[in-house]
This record gives structure tokens, sequence and C-alpha cells, in this order.
């Protein structure tokens, strides 16, 4: 099996253009594909895990990853999947966030002379001339076809602004750029991004007159779909200051069982064989699916280290043990106590399991909170500090657990 039918048969493949030439080139390891990476925060989240492992595998298979920091796109903010603009960044923030991005991507793709490289869009795209870009450019695109992309369609009702519908046309450049300068013959990308994809393509045939190729590949679909990666409102980070290995892990172990063979198939590397016997597991035998999704996914971001102690952890208080060791804590200082004592609202919120003092007043009056395995119903629940000191373990429904110790 060449690497694009295995590609395939993990269920990654959603939408290509000349399939057959695809095929070719990947099984042959004569691409050189790039996938972008807006650098919107300071890390790499859950969601991104597809980007990540398919060109890990690409490039185990000889293929040329190039991660493409979008420094100049990041400046304009893609509409897709959005009903409001993008928080706009300052040019230190976002190179601040891309040499993040890379420090993680290295645990996925190798870097160096011949292998991965990452380039900033921001190196061609704000040297640009406006009037220059409008002439070469603008008049390869349809503004009718354009509006018939999704990614706008969704915009329209509650107003696109003229920054964003720029985006496109930027995204486009992109690929006519690493075409020319770096022998990019391939790009890939959610299935959301299909419109401005094509516009790449079609953009390098109506300009040079030459074949490219564009791929797409879906995160994952029906349930996960955009959710994944997020938790609660709140993203899962692959940065460790942001999301604990522990959390990071929960995470994973907590998906849906409708869900858990699927990310096992597309975002892990485990044998294909050994994933279709598991297809036939049910019962209790998913929460052993789990297990292994969360620790495969923590050991590739984290280490086997934090893997395993995230695993021991987590079994530990699943099965009502004493054992918090690697719990994710938080610790308080006397500066945080009100005359000696602090109220629970007051530790949600500090722990962030609540995002405001209304939120964690609702999850105690619906039952939602325990403390060292007693639930909670008063909402003037305190603590002094000597309670304080000898640490909460606080569970937040039922997979949700984290410790707050003053120190």
């Amino acid at each position: 099996m060449g690497v694009y039918e295995e590609l395939q048969a993990r269920g990654l493949l959603a939408q290509v253009t000349n399939a057959e030439h695809i095929r070719e080139m990947i099984n042959a390891g004569k691409a050189t594909f790039y996938i972008g990476f807006d650098c919107t925060a300071d890390s790499l989240t859950a969601g991104h895990f597809m980007a990540l492992t398919l060109m890990k595998r690409l490039q185990l298979a000889g293929n040329k990853p190039i991660a493409l920091i979008g420094g100049g796109t990041t400046m304009i903010g893609d509409p897709s999947g959005r009903t409001d603009m993008r928080k706009m960044l300052t040019k230190e923030d976002i190179e601040h966030n891309a040499a993040c991005f890379k420090k993680q991507m290295e645990r996925f793709i190798e870097f160096g002379e011949g292998k991965a490289q990452m380039v900033n869009n921001a190196d061609w795209l704000l040297n640009l001339n406006y009037v220059e870009l409008l002439r070469e450019v603008g008049a390869c695109f349809s503004v009718n076809n354009m509006l018939r992309a999704e990614c706008y369609k969704q915009r329209m009702e509650k107003g696109l602004s003229f920054l964003e519908f720029n985006y496109m046309i930027m995204q486009s450049y992109d690929f006519y750029h690493l075409f020319q300068e770096y022998g990019c013959n391939m790009q890939f990308g959610g299935d959301d991004q299909w419109s401005n994809m094509l516009g790449g393509t079609e953009l390098i045939r109506r300009k040079l007159g030459k074949d490219a190729h564009a791929m797409t590949i879906t995160l994952l679909t029906d349930s996960q779909g955009k959710k994944m990666g997020k938790t609660a409102g709140n993203a899962v980070w692959l940065d460790p200051n942001k999301t604990s290995p522990f959390d990071f892990y929960q995470y994973w172990r907590n998906v849906g069982d409708a869900d858990v063979l699927k990310c096992i198939r597309m975002l892990t590397f485990l044998p294909l064989e050994q994933i279709d016997e598991m297809d036939k597991w049910e019962g209790e035998q998913l929460n052993q699916a789990k297990e292994i999704l969360a620790w495969e996914l923590t050991r590739m971001v984290h280490g086997e280290d934090e893997a395993d102690k995230a695993r021991t952890a987590a079994r530990a208080l699943f099965a009502g043990g004493a054992d918090d060791t690697n719990m994710p804590t938080t610790r308080l200082s006397e500066a945080d106590l009100n005359e000696g004592s602090l109220d629970l609202i007051s530790v949600l919120v500090k722990c962030g399991l609540a995002s405001s003092r209304s939120e964690a007043r609702k999850l105690i009056q619906g039952g939602g909170v325990s403390v060292n395995d007693e639930k909670i119903a008063d909402i003037g629940r305190s603590y002094d500090a000597e309670a304080l000191q000898a640490g909460l373990k606080i569970k937040k429904g039922k997979k949700v657990f984290h410790k707050a110790v003053l120190v």
C-alpha cells in the first residue's frame, strides 16, 4: 500500500484535483507540498493535529513539507468559519507566535537542508505593490465566483470587510509564489479552504500556463468537525503551560464512543491492521481504545514519560484512587485569601474551571462540583488557610479533575 492509499484508508482525503497524478507524485516521494498556519496564538492546538501528522506521514514517504507561517495573511484574517473579524495582531506578536509554532512542529517533522522548510508569507506579501497586485493578480479573479465561495457566503449576512475579502487573493498568491520560488507543486488544507486553494491552482494556470494541483483534507467530520481541539469553549493547546499533559491526555481520553476509532485511524501511526481489529471493539473495550488514543497523542506532543504519568493519574482518579501527584494544580498564595479564607466560587475561577463567578455559581447549583469527594451544593462554601494548605481535590462534572493548594 502506497502512502496515498494509506491516506485514503485512514479517511483523510476529502477532495482532490487530478487524483491519479497526485497519487503518483506522493507515492514516488516527489511532492513538495505546503500547509499554511495563521499564527493567531503562541501555541498550536489539538485542532492542528491533522495537519501535523499528515506532514509527518508524507515526509516519512520522501515528500518535502513546507510549513507556511501566515505572517502576512494573519494581518488580514481568514473569514472561513468565522462570524466576526479576527483580532488584529502586531508584527511582533506574529513573529513570536511563529517561533513558538516551529518548536512544536519539530516534534513531528524534521527541518533542515533537503528536509522540511518553514517560510513566512510576510516575506513576500508585505512587499507587494497594491496597484501592481491588482493588475497582475486581481485580473485573474472573478468577483462573482469569489462571492459564491462558502467561506464568504457565511459572512455576507453579518458583514464581510474588504480587508477579509482579499484573503482568497493573498492565499492564492502564496501558492503561486511557492510554486515559482520553492518548486512547491501541491497544497493541503482543510475542506473549508477548498475555494481558496482552487484560487491558487487557477492563478498558476492562468499566469504560468503550467500544471499545479490542489489537495484538501478534512479534520474530523460529523460530531467532532470544527470542534476538534476545543472543549468547553477553550482551546486544547500543545503548549504544556497552556494545557497540562494531564488535561491534554484527559481531552482525548474523553472523546465520544462514536469518535474514538475514527480519531485513532486519522491521528495515530498505529498499523491499519491493528486498527481494523479494534473496529470490532465495543462496550468496555472502547475505554481501552480511548486510553490508547490519549496515550499515543500525548506521547507525540509531550513525550513518553509525561504520557505515562498522565495515564497513571487518570486511572487512579477514575478508580477513586488517592494518587493526585500528576493532577493539574493551581498554587494559591496568601494574597488570594480574603480574611484568611477563600470561597469555592473564587477557587473555581482561579483554577480556570469556570470563566466567571456566575458560571462557577451555576456549576455548583447544578451539582457539577465535588471537593475532596464531597459534592458541594452550597454556593457560599469557603475554605480556610489550613484546608487550602492541605489541598482541595476538585472534580468538575464527571471527567475534569484539578487540585488547588495554598503554598
